[in-house]
């Protein structure tokens, strides 16, 4: 891999294209001796995603098997809504009118 100023960079740009599509040898532009900048030839095949975002970052990790289904739920609209009042209710117990008790 091949290094080259960020000056001589600016100068010599199209050039140093060229370069990489032909060969295919990846430049790393600095600046006052750090790397800002890589200049790798264009991949049709390469992945576009950013490896270090949280997006899609476990793609391919699972199968979901055949004949499954995501979306319906195991409980009805009646039971959910009886869940969620003795949830409600029970909180209400512990807690009436969101008081805390202070002593």
């Amino acid at each position: 891999m091949r290094t080259i100023a960020a000056g001589q960079f600016k100068a010599k740009c199209l050039a140093i294209l060229d370069e990489v599509n032909g060969s295919g040898e990846e430049v790393v532009v600095t600046k006052r001796g750090k790397p800002v900048a890589r200049v790798s030839a264009y991949d049709e095949a390469a992945p576009r995603e950013n490896p270090d975002s949280i997006f899609g970052f476990m793609r391919g990790m699972a199968t979901i098997p055949e004949g499954v289904d995501l979306v319906s739920s195991e409980f009805s609209d009646e039971e959910w809504e009886r869940i969620a009042d003795e949830k409600w209710n029970r909180i209400e117990r512990e807690n009436p009118l969101g008081r805390e008790d202070k002593e």
